[in-house]
């Protein structure tokens, strides 16, 4: 069998430092893995050089090896400059959904008792962004316009993976569109979800409106993982909520997802939703954890078992070290961005030496 091949995205600042702390989890010497490595340097003086031509060959090269490892790059905020390659990239590879999955931190405290992973699935393209807006009228007359699309393709497949994804982590879907007050436009999204658990009985599934979610999370025991399908906006604003219920967005990864006709993932882009930190950047203090547990996201799409259980060594060994008192300043310790991976490193060998003995 082929060797699966992970386009590597190269970035700018502590994006691109923590990308290398990632990619020294991924050697084959630690996960007994092997993973071919395809570069492309997406920092901002290449994009401007080539004219964001990079951006495109990178995500050629996605649509070919179906897998990509993306550091935080810096988006310029001059009109007319090169702009967000994840844009760029999203556009290219058809990109429909983006996973973003919050998780309770060992020494952390959570807001509201929560303690399950929660994943935010939601639309990737549409809804809110790039919507069509103007204004007509003066004064105090002015009135702005905007004209927002959602697809029932798009629909379709938020929902079918939000089971898919709720399967997988034995969660309950919850959540979902104010279908009540917009049942033409987001009541779409709800027909879906109800399909969607009429093809997965054994998932359950508690549809609620979207201000009922946020009420309800911030009320909920906790107790139980929760997938919450969004549109567009909807779950940008989840995603930010989710992560700061956690009380650190460091152990949280995001995953960008395309699909094929049969709605399973096509290709796989994982990269941590935090930035480049220009504070922090040179003085090996950032925390790699975010960019750890997006390679162990990644390798969890594979279909080699030895990848899956690398998967699992990896998120089992990040979390077992902040449980341990290995943590970077972020939260409250004293490791460098180098001794926090090196503790995952050892545990990482460590577990997978067992796990091959029984």
């Amino acid at each position: 069998m082929t060797a699966p091949t992970i386009v590597v995205l190269e970035g700018d600042e502590t994006g691109q430092e923590l990308l290398v702390e990632a990619l020294r989890v991924l050697d084959r010497s630690i996960i007994d893995v092997e993973l071919n490595f395809e570069r492309y340097d997406l920092s901002l003086e290449n994009r401007r050089a080539t004219k964001n031509g990079v951006v495109q060959e990178a995500a050629d090269a996605m649509k070919r090896a179906r897998f990509g490892l993306k550091a935080a790059t810096i988006t310029p905020e001059t009109k007319g400059d090169v702009g967000s390659p994840n844009a760029i990239l999203r556009r290219a590879i058809d990109g429909k959904v983006i996973v973003r999955t919050g998780r309770r931190l060992p020494g952390v405290r959570p807001v509201a008792g929560i303690h399950a992973p929660i994943s935010v699935v939601r639309m990737a393209v549409g809804d809110a962004y790039g919507a069509k807006e103007w204004r007509e009228g003066e004064g105090a007359a002015e009135v702005a316009y905007r004209t927002e699309t959602i697809e029932r393709s798009v629909c379709r497949v938020v929902s079918e993976y939000a089971f898919q994804h709720a399967q997988r982590m034995n969660a309950k879907v919850f959540g979902g569109p104010k279908y009540t007050v917009s049942p033409v436009y987001e009541g779409m999204l709800k027909e879906e979800m109800d399909a969607a658990a009429q093809r997965h009985p054994d998932v359950t599934y508690e549809p609620q409106l979207i201000d009922a979610t946020y009420a309800l999370l911030l009320g909920t025991d906790g107790e139980r993982p929760m997938v919450i399908p969004s549109l567009n906006r909807d779950g940008d604003c989840l995603s930010d909520l989710v992560m700061q219920l956690f009380g650190s967005i460091a152990g949280a990864e995001s995953v960008l997802l395309s699909f094929n006709d049969q709605l399973q993932p096509a290709v796989v882009m994982a990269e941590a939703p935090h930035g480049t930190a220009p504070r922090l950047f040179g003085k090996n203090v950032a925390n790699p954890m975010a960019m750890i547990l997006a390679s162990a996201a990644l390798l969890s799409y594979m279909e080699d078992k030895r990848a899956q259980n690398a998967s699992r060594a990896i998120y089992e060994s990040t979390l077992e070290a902040v449980h341990e008192g290995l943590a970077t300043s972020d939260l409250g310790g004293h490791a460098s961005t180098t001794d926090f991976t090196d503790g995952v490193i050892d545990r990482v060998k460590r577990k997978l030496d067992v796990w091959s003995t029984l």
